[in-house]
């Protein structure tokens, strides 16, 4: 029998240790030692054991095995959270590629220096009547008076309770006393002083009392909201948990219907991660759960400092919370209880990690919801094409709620043909129907929303005249225009050179697209000098609540215009928004991605949903060079299943997720001889060719950012009707790229669609 090794993390909080620790796996333990289990293991010189964490079992000594020791033994009651996120780890990596110290400090809140916060309190050591003599000998000294304040102040408001406490810091200011004098009575034995940690809260002033104002209206699950919310107990109370899909439309009630989920699971002694694709939906969300559970709740996100993200996390551990609310990151929080994970907007491409390793957090949760038998539940208006496929093959259970809450009818919603407006000579901005529901908006004192999409601009080139897009001709992809003139295809590698002339009309008006959120605001200024404006885009949240900042003032009616990218249409409810602007619809319906149709039309089908939640009708302008496309039909009727069954047979025809799933390498290196070296070889070799006759696989492509910090990229995408197939290859061309010397001069970063 071989010997096994296990790679062990020896001290998962402290960062310098990046790296694992092999142990060689003696024969009575072989049974026991698994992925994330705990182990003692010895360290250093002498008979000292520490614990450790088994991070992959392995049949290579990495070293000499005559350096390698013998573990000593399996702990049976180990800290469950912590192992169970060791082996999330092994799964990220092996699913999403990169080390698993990469998986781990992706998983495991890394312990950072923080200042730790703490407030210190004084209790009278003596009785009353013995602290009002000590004070009255105090006051015969001058040098006394100030410990004679603090006593003095301390007997005549501690009456009836004796061991009362007083905060240091208020207790000085009070009495006209002094740190040293509050010090001195503190040898003398006459007080007793404490010192107890403060948690930071990031909640805001501003939230708890709009939840608190909130928590005295009662809202109440109407039929089809109590029928989802019901069929989740019955699943829960039987122990058989799943993972549920809602496409509820916009403004359908999803937020109450969790609401109304979690607080059963927190009752029933559960712990709940709720998932949020924004910052900018933080305030909001929060708003509405402070109002149900108060300070049980907390948030997490990258505008918080180290020290109150770290705060919050020990919190979770101590059980002190029993709700997480955040993006992606907020999926790890140390919850010992976790019962329930729910995805809003589960749709947004922000639940993906852009590093190393790259992770899908929805996906991450679903496994979560298998490995520890956890219930799911995924929501959006929109849902992702993926997670609809998947509720059709009854991998998830769908639930629809089809109309909204309020009883209000959807928006209506108006196409602006911008090829028109160009002929019969509108060269602004604003399409005429726009402009003329502006004027009547503002003239009512009601608000507007004005959503630029600008979300994964490309450098597409687009004729004005006829609205044409160059294509390729093999991929069905939008060309993307590269500074030497030519236009590529991302997925294939297809080049041409551009066109100055629209192939289909003959127009002159062949370009690509360009405008800004602040181009947007100086139009506006200049059209209507009195009204009041708000830009909300990366420029004017750069503070850390800048967010807050600018959606409270809307929300307020401080300002009747709001400007923004994509983050202002994701989930927001603005009781006085009539009318929603969709600018340049057609800057994400063709960038050179096979998702654009979809991202299209969840944003301006997101957008809508802006318009009209109250009492007052809404309108929705969609001002686009192609009119006719299949999504921007379907976003005018706001019908999700013509569209998904339209974008599902163009996914089966050319064999795109999720149909088929694919894989996206990434190849990087400071050389660009070296890449285009070792990318020949990647694309030519036999063995690794041969191996993987199944998988269809194209270029390498360079990238639209060919050079980016001094780094050169190239991309190659692989297909494969089975995902695991792919994560083979992944680790093929790790291997192949180390036996070779590639990984000296090359870097492999891997996406997973």
């Amino acid at each position: 029998m071989s010997d096994l090794y296990a790679n062990c993390c020896v001290d998962i909080t402290l960062e310098e240790l990046d790296r694992p620790f092999q142990y060689r796996i003696p024969d009575e333990l072989r049974d026991k030692v698994k992925v994330g289990v705990m182990v003692k293991a010895p360290f250093g010189r002498g008979n000292r054991t520490i614990s450790a964490y088994v991070m992959e079992i392995s049949d290579k000594p990495s070293i000499d095995k005559s350096r390698i020791k013998d573990l000593s033994e399996v702990v049976e009651n180990r800290l469950h959270t912590v192992s169970d996120m060791i082996e999330l780890a092994a799964w990220i990596r092996h699913s999403y590629g990169g080390t698993m110290i990469q998986a781990l400090k992706t998983v495991l809140p890394v312990k950072q220096k923080v200042e730790v916060k703490s407030i210190k309190y004084a209790t009278l050591a003596v009785s009353r009547e013995e602290a009002l003599t000590y004070a009255g000998e105090f006051e015969k000294r001058k040098t006394q008076l100030l410990m004679a304040n603090i006593l003095r102040y301390m007997a005549e408001n501690s009456q009836g309770s004796e061991d009362k406490s007083f905060e240091c810091k208020k207790l000085i200011e009070l009495s006209s006393s002094s740190a040293s004098s509050l010090a001195s009575l503190n040898r003398r034995g006459l007080i007793d002083i404490r010192e107890e940690r403060v948690f930071r809260s990031p909640i805001l002033d501003e939230i708890k009392s709009r939840g608190q104002e909130e928590s005295k209206v009662c809202l109440e699950a109407n039929a089809e909201q109590e029928e989802i919310i019901s069929k989740v107990k019955a699943d829960f109370e039987n122990k058989t948990p799943k993972t549920y899909l809602i496409h509820g439309v916009t403004g359908s009630g999803k937020t109450l219907t969790y609401i109304e989920i979690i607080d059963y699971y927190v009752k029933a002694g559960k712990q709940v991660i709720m998932l949020i694709p924004e910052i900018a939906l933080t305030m909001q969300t929060l708003t509405r759960f402070y109002a149900r559970f108060g300070e049980r709740v907390s948030i997490i996100n990258s505008k918080m400092s180290a020290g109150e993200r770290y705060d919050q996390f020990i919190r979770a551990m101590r059980g002190e919370i029993d709700i997480m609310i955040g993006p992606r990151s907020a999926l790890f929080t140390p919850f010992t209880h976790l019962g329930l994970i729910v995805v809003d907007e589960e749709h947004e491409t922000s639940y993906k990690s852009g590093q190393v390793p790259c992770y899908n957090a929805v996906e991450t949760a679903v496994h979560m919801g298998k490995l520890y038998g956890l219930s799911v539940i995924l929501g959006s208006a929109t849902p992702s094409i993926e997670s609809y496929y998947k509720a059709m093959s009854g991998e998830y259970q769908l639930f629809s709620l089809d109309k909204r809450a309020s009883g209000q009818a959807l928006p209506k919603v108006y196409v602006a043909d911008m090829r028109a407006e160009l002929k019969e000579g509108n060269r602004t901005i604003f399409s005429r129907k726009l402009k003329e529901l502006m004027d009547d908006r503002l003239a009512k004192g009601e608000q507007i929303m004005l959503f630029l999409n600008k979300r994964g601009y490309a450098g597409f080139i687009s004729c004005r005249e006829c609205g044409q897009v160059i294509k390729c001709p093999h991929c069905d992809i939008s060309l993307t225009l590269h500074r030497n003139g030519k236009m590529i295809c991302h997925y294939c590698g297809h080049e041409q050179d551009a066109y100055r002339i629209c192939p289909k009309c003959g127009s002159k008006y062949i370009t690509g697209i360009k405008a800004g959120t602040q181009k947007i605001e100086e139009a506006l200024h200049t059209l209507y000098p009195k009204a009041r404006i708000l830009r909300m885009d990366k420029d004017t949240t750069k503070d850390k609540h800048g967010h807050e900042r600018i959606l409270s003032a809307f929300a307020k009616h401080e300002a009747d215009i709001l400007i923004g990218t994509q983050m202002i249409v994701k989930g927001h409810d603005f009781p006085l928004v009539t009318l929603v602007g969709a600018l340049m619809a057609d800057m994400s319906l063709y960038t050179s991605t096979y998702q654009a149709s979809e991202r299209t039309f969840q944003l301006l089908v997101q957008a809508a949903g802006r318009a009209g939640r109250d009492s007052k009708p809404g309108d929705v302008v969609i001002q686009t060079y192609s009119p006719d496309n299949y999504s921007i039909v379907a976003s005018q009727r706001q019908d999700y299943k013509a569209f998904y069954d339209e974008e599902i047979s163009f996914r089966s025809l050319m064999k795109y997720p999720p149909v088929e799933h694919m894989l996206t390498v990434h190849i990087s290196s400071k050389s660009v001889e070296k890449l285009e070296r070792a990318c020949d070889d990647l694309k030519v070799d036999k063995d690794l060719r041969t191996s993987f006759e199944d998988l269809e696989i194209m270029g390498p492509v360079k990238q639209n950012a060919y050079k980016l910090d001094d780094e050169y990229y190239q991309t190659m995408y692989i297909k494969a009707v089975d995902r695991e197939r792919l994560s083979d290859f992944k680790d093929a061309l790790d291997l192949y790229g180390a036996e070779k010397g590639l990984l000296s001069y090359i870097y492999l970063t891997y996406e997973f669609d």
